[in-house]
């Protein structure tokens, strides 16, 4: 096999070369957000506790649906309440995504991405599946394939050999840390790198994507960015999959041979990290609004929402009202002719009249 020469991780140069206008101004408002973040924190306390567990259960659901692996919403709520036991081979995955989830949640400050950790947080991704799937890096050498609507594959990148992939992370997790503590870069910058690093080595036979999901959370918490505690980065990043993929593929072209741009992606992930502060002062507004009953406060979403909203929106929003009183409220709104049922099936959305 022909040997590839090693690509090298230079973290301290080439994020100089991303200080462009666009992304100089989404970090400067990520900073702005980041300082407001404490003042919600502090003083919705009790509330925000609510938000915590629904995000652990949405974050849970979605990074494995990106992947294919699905449950029942039901099941979904069970699994990471910890109220059931995986009964297949999805479930098991499922578990153990809530298991790594709930340690960054828990500990990130004491967690620190160097190859044997990494190797720990993989080996408990896989802690509820049979053999010893999880763990160790690829033992063969694998593709990055897409699928696209017909459901045939493509191979879009040929990440690291398997014999050069222990060499590439040591290299990779080495040179990260030393950038991130020398705190020359600004860390926004630093992490959409390193998970894009991370992504093309892909040192694991599976779970390459649910990890890169993991470390990402674990790298914002880090820096101060908790907001994904809060609200779904999982689940904002698998609304827009074509667009993350869109990303990842621009930026990694040219990535073997030291010639790719980070752009794309740092700029994707600083977008999925605005989104993510504006829907969480937005919930936390709306948690504000506790003082009124719950049917008014459904009332106040629909007010402030310009065109159709759905029943699933009114819920992400509204975390501690129960689907039954969503529904009962919606059907008194319309009989009352303040709202409009419009579509049909899972298109089903309401309107102010």
């Amino acid at each position: 096999m022909k040997e590839i020469s090693m690509r090298s991780f230079d973290y301290i140069k080439t994020p100089e070369q991303l200080l462009k206008p666009e992304i100089v101004q989404m970090v400067g408002s990520i900073h702005e957000h980041k300082g407001k973040q404490e003042l919600f924190l502090e003083a919705n306390i009790d509330e925000l506790k609510t938000l915590l567990e629904v995000a652990l259960i949405q974050s849970t659901g979605a990074s494995n649906r990106i992947e294919g692996i699905y449950t029942t919403d039901k099941r979904l709520e069970e699994l990471v309440r910890q109220k059931a036991e995986p009964r297949n081979r999805s479930e098991q995955e499922i578990s153990g995504y809530r298991e790594v989830l709930a340690t960054i949640h828990e500990s990130y400050e004491y967690i620190n991405p160097r190859p044997n950790i990494i190797l720990q947080l993989h080996r408990d991704l896989y802690s509820y599946s049979e053999g010893n799937a999880g763990g160790n890096y690829k033992n063969s050498d694998n593709v990055i394939a897409e699928t696209d609507v017909e459901g045939h594959q493509k191979a879009r990148f040929i990440p690291v050999p398997a014999f050069q992939t222990p060499e590439a992370m040591n290299e990779l997790c080495t040179n990260f840390l030393e950038a991130w503590e020398a705190d020359r870069i600004d860390k926004l910058i630093l992490i959409p790198m390193f998970i894009l690093d991370f992504l093309c080595i892909h040192p694991f036979n599976d779970g390459n994507g649910r990890m890169s999901r993991l470390l990402t959370l674990l790298l914002f918490y880090k820096a101060g960015y908790i907001v994904g505690k809060y609200v779904s980065v999982e689940m904002l990043i698998e609304k827009t999959k074509e667009t993350y993929y869109e990303a990842l593929q621009e930026s990694s072209n040219g990535w073997h041979e030291n010639e790719n741009s980070y752009e794309s992606f740092v700029k994707y992930y600083l977008g999925i990290i605005l989104k993510a502060y504006s829907e969480f002062e937005g919930r936390v507004e709306h948690l504000k609004n506790r003082s009124l009953s719950k049917p008014d406060r459904i009332k106040a979403v629909i007010d402030n929402k310009v065109g159709k909203i759905t029943k699933k929106e009114i819920m992400e929003l509204c975390p501690d009202i129960s689907k039954v009183t969503v529904e009962r409220t919606l059907t008194e709104l319309v009989k009352s002719e303040y709202i409009a049922k419009v579509g049909a099936g899972p298109a089903t959305g309401y309107v102010r009249i």
